[in-house]
């Protein structure tokens, strides 16, 4: 059933609350407690996920869901600070993923794998990327790297701890790709559904309720960071804070890769979020 977006996106942030609160009630009544899974990043989105998930799982009395943070190979030094933080605070079991094999093969961002070296699992998720060359460069946010530092490890995230449902922190606002997801979304590969508590949300909405509900977040984002991802390919375009940036007229993901973005529906037809 299509949903309507509309009367939904304007709704004041208290109302968004409540409708995200509702989508994480229905998953966990859904879906089994210990085959529920959240994904982590250290960015302010994934974060007001994660604090609406405490929210609900402290009003049912019931613990949070396991979390999953994938490390890409260039992990800005300040969000493992934020996630060691947010693991005292609200004490979330986080489990830390990385692709060890091809992690293991470089020294620096740059450096040349070649395909040959790889295990059977990284040689298959290239050939899902149609790539036949013998190496390539590490540079975790292209489009192929981020197929094996990110969806590969998730995947097999997936099937190793059994994962039914696995919420992310996407947006309807965010990038085109995103524009017609639902809160609950079906997936194949492998099988699960993905949750998505806060589909309804503006940037400027996201900054609003961190302010109003005291949601923690990242430092980098008052340095003028938008959009947090892989180091090498984050940038910002501005030293004044995020939030007062200008969030209507400017996109969010400006200041990172733009060579992901054009194959992102390949990449998320691959499980990527």
């Amino acid at each position: 059933m299509a949903i309507d977006q509309g009367n939904i996106i304007e709704l004041t942030i208290d109302e968004k609350v409540q409708k995200s609160q509702t989508i994480i009630h229905e998953a966990l009544e859904r879906f089994e407690h210990n085959r529920i899974a959240i994904a982590i990043t250290g960015g302010k989105d994934s974060t007001a996920n994660l604090w609406l998930f405490k929210q609900v799982c402290d009003a049912r009395g019931v613990r949070l869901p396991r979390c999953m943070f994938i490390d890409e190979g260039d992990v800005f030094e300040e969000i493992m600070e934020f996630v060691d933080y947010l693991k005292k605070i609200w004490s979330p079991e986080i489990i830390m993923l990385r692709n060890e094999d091809v992690y293991s093969k470089v020294g620096k961002i740059g450096d040349l794998i070649e395909v040959s070296t790889l295990n059977e699992s990284n040689r298959l998720a290239l050939e899902e990327m149609n790539f036949s060359e013998e190496s390539f460069p590490f540079i975790p946010d292209s489009p192929l790297c981020n197929h094996l530092m990110k969806t590969l490890p998730m995947r097999e995230f997936i099937v190793n701890q059994g994962i039914q449902a696995l919420s992310t922190a996407i947006r309807w606002d965010e990038i085109e790709s995103r524009e017609l997801e639902e809160y609950f979304s079906p997936r194949n590969n492998p099988d699960h559904t993905r949750i998505h508590p806060i589909l309804h949300f503006r940037e400027r909405d996201i900054w609003i309720a961190t302010f109003k509900y005291d949601i923690p977040f990242n430092k980098l984002y008052k340095l003028g960071y938008r959009s947090l991802g892989a180091r090498c390919a984050t940038h910002k375009n501005s030293d004044i804070p995020a939030w007062m940036q200008d969030l209507d007229n400017t996109p969010e993901r400006v200041g990172r890769g733009s060579e992901k973005e054009k194959v992102m529906d390949q990449l998320r037809s691959l499980g990527y979020m």
